[in-house]
């Protein structure tokens, strides 16, 4: 059995909203008041996370995945349930979260290791890997005020990861680094993945989340809705999306098995699909440099003014290869 390194049980967080300054002022007295509302951002999540395994947090703004990180990482506490973490806990959870402003780069990088529980010696010796992964030349010596937020994300995910944590929590932050730096990021995050580290990554990124994570959970109003494979996950979450737009969302099973998800005002409907070779034979195998014919019939159910039929092709783990349309 794979070993649990962190665990959530029935987490919940509620915020208390006053409506006035005395109402606040005696309830940090310990004062019970009725002028005050209580509002829950997070409700009854659970989840496990075993060792070296990846899990994707995702969901619409407002849905608790931040706070859920928070309530892990120990930022916050629940008001309700417990989290159990074996091991240190690595995170970036905003950018620049703890940098002081006046201070340099390597200044607030010996801060934020000292914070994390690290000696002055080892504190020391990490330095020309955290100045070298960074890679920001004569900046890591000038304040952090100067810096533009790709700087800001080289310098926190390089104090981040100067050591291998147990659990590597990562809230978005990589998506503002360039692509370079994304790549050596995430070229480090599978290194530590490979050696052990769990991983708990927040993205609306599809391809991020599909690429990294072996399972995503699905938060929506502060409750886990979906817990399961990522692709099937993030379609799920798409539809959601989709839903508000007074689209409605359905849900099958395809004939691989796999749950498939659609959404739509059924206005217009695509009723088959497939390949057809040279010989407009039906195929699923396909050579380079082959002709091959993609055909789809689509029932029209009203008028539609302008009808745009796109397609993508995706690759065996469900990341996008090519696409387009006829708009």
């Amino acid at each position: 059995m794979t070993e649990c390194v962190l665990r959530a049980d029935d987490l919940g967080k509620a915020y208390r909203i006053h409506d006035s300054a005395g109402s606040r002022f005696l309830s940090w007295c310990g004062v019970s008041t009725s002028h005050s509302e209580e509002r829950w951002v997070l409700r009854h999540v659970s989840l496990s996370v075993a060792r070296g395994e990846a899990v994707g947090i995702v969901g619409q703004n407002g849905a608790g995945k931040s706070t859920l990180l928070k309530l892990i990482t120990g930022t916050t506490s629940p008001t309700e349930g417990r989290v159990v973490a074996s091991g240190r806990i690595a995170a970036i959870l905003e950018l620049g979260l703890g940098f002081l402003p006046e201070l340099t780069g390597r200044e607030n990088a010996k801060h934020a290791l000292r914070l994390m529980g690290l000696g002055a010696a080892q504190t020391e010796s990490l330095m020309p890997e955290v100045e070298d992964f960074a890679e920001i030349g004569d900046y890591f010596d000038r304040p952090i005020r100067i810096y533009s937020s790709g700087m800001q994300v080289r310098v926190a995910f390089a104090v981040v990861t100067a050591f291998r944590p147990e659990v590597l929590i990562i809230d978005e932050a990589l998506s503002v680094g360039d692509a370079y730096f994304q790549h050596k990021s995430f070229e480090r995050i599978r290194k530590f993945q490979q050696e052990g580290t769990s991983l708990l990554i927040v993205s609306h990124d599809r391809t991020a989340i599909q690429a990294l994570c072996n399972r995503a959970v699905l938060l929506e109003a502060g409750r886990v809705v979906r817990d399961g494979d990522p692709s099937e996950i993030m379609d799920y979450y798409n539809a959601l999306i989709a839903e508000k737009e007074a689209t409605t969302v359905r849900e099958g099973r395809h004939a691989s098995g796999r749950v498939q998800v659609s959404s739509g005002s059924g206005e217009a409907q695509v009723e088959t699909i497939g390949l057809f070779d040279a010989s407009g034979l039906a195929t699923e195998h396909v050579n380079v440099g082959d002709a091959i014919e993609l055909r789809i019939d689509v029932a029209v159910h009203a008028p539609i003014p302008r009808l745009v039929l796109g397609y993508m092709i995706k690759d065996r783990v469900g990341l996008p290869v090519y696409g387009t349309n006829t708009h």
